[in-house]
């Protein structure tokens, strides 16, 4: 096949840029793979370093003028390429293809819906009519989902997002050392650990909120770190109200989030916006990490409840304190529901499920064009 992904998000590009590079590194082995995304995108920067699809630098801008000339790129590109199937993820980059495309004979366009937003407005039934052909759901909460949106009229596959279980993997606990002896020398800490950001609906709020209703006997052992952007002011002052500052802590974007996740003794993903099946939640439990999430949008679909890992209301604070309480009573049994996680993942988070799955679904598309 030869296949063109297009991808609106600039910069880092959290989970999209993840699923792009998993799919082009497995499927530019047999196939032909064009990427298109911003110039300042992490998709297209690792879509150089290695050299395993066509970058094609496309900002799918907004102002008209740039965005018709774009647009013309890219019709001329697909006439040039003669592309068996378009691969597209976000409404920008779904309706900057559409809008591309008008009036000419185009290839089967599969869409996936990446994110927990309602899909049902007049846009949607826009793009489902003009340029969809198949539908990828990351979880079957997004399925749900889809099936009460115009998508309804096309298949809908549900394909869980799957990662590299051979890089995310146990590490030895030492690996983690340098990271944990910065945050704590305490023999009975309880470290919570989240790679799924710093935005405020990643809920990482809501669990430091928690931990400050805490026993004060408790309380003083739990520490929380989260990889990623810096966090927002307001928050960070939030968190010295609570008297937590030296309880929490903020590492910045890591390039390799396993030496941190291998610092925790539990992982954590409360979400209460976007999510749908989290990437972060899927890696923390290969690298053998138990997780505490949220009951929000397709989290629990990761979770075998007191297995490996737990489950709690979305935003509910006294909740996600009660079940603090309890992992901190527990925190010997840690490492086995770690063990756990790890066994849940290797049975079901795989890349050549996630592989094997979208691959069967760009063939289905094709065979119905």
């Amino acid at each position: 096949m030869n296949i063109l992904y297009t991808n609106f998000l600039q910069g880092d590009g959290g989970g999209h840029t993840t699923y792009l590079l998993a799919l082009t590194r497995a499927l530019s082995r047999q196939h032909r793979i064009h990427v298109a995304a911003p110039e300042n995108s992490r998709l297209l920067s690792t879509i150089r370093t290695e050299n395993n699809a066509t970058p094609v630098p496309i900002g799918f801008a907004t102002g008209l003028a740039r965005q018709l000339a774009e647009q013309y790129r890219l019709r001329r590109l697909v006439r040039q390429q003669h592309f068996d199937l378009i691969h597209v993820n976000g409404a920008r980059d779904h309706r900057f293809v559409m809008q591309a495309l008008l009036g000419m004979r185009r290839p089967p366009i599969v869409l996936t819906k990446h994110n927990s937003k309602a899909c049902s407005s007049f846009g949607n039934a826009v793009r489902s009519h003009l340029a969809t052909d198949r539908v990828i759901a990351v979880s079957a909460h997004t399925g749900r989902l889809l099936r009460r949106s115009p998508y309804r009229q096309h298949p809908i596959d549900i394909i869980r997002n799957g990662v590299d279980l051979q890089h995310f993997k146990p590490m030895p606990t030492v690996d983690g050392l340098a990271f944990r002896q910065r945050w704590t020398a305490d023999p009975d800490a309880l470290v919570l650990v989240s790679n799924a950001g710093t935005d405020e609906y990643k809920g990482w709020i809501d669990l430091v909120r928690a931990i400050a209703r805490l026993p004060a006997s408790i309380r003083q052992h739990v520490h929380v770190a989260v990889a990623g952007r810096e966090p927002a002011a307001g928050l960070r002052e939030e968190v010295t109200t609570l008297g937590l500052s030296e309880q929490v802590h903020f590492t910045g974007l890591l390039a390799d989030p396993r030496p941190f996740i291998a610092a925790g003794d539990a992982g954590f993903v409360l979400s209460y916006e976007v999510e749908t099946i989290s990437f972060a939640c899927r890696e923390m439990m290969a690298c053998g990490k138990p997780v505490l999430v949220s009951n929000y949008a397709g989290l629990p679909e990761n979770i075998h409840v007191g297995w490996d890992g737990w489950v709690v209301p979305a935003r509910k604070v006294s909740a996600i304190t009660a079940q603090v309480q309890a992992m901190y009573a527990r925190r010997d049994e840690l490492p086995q529901l770690g063990a756990a996680a790890r066994r849940h993942a290797e049975a079901d988070f795989g890349l050549d499920t996630f592989i094997s799955l979208t691959e069967a679904s760009y063939r289905a598309a094709l065979a119905a064009a």
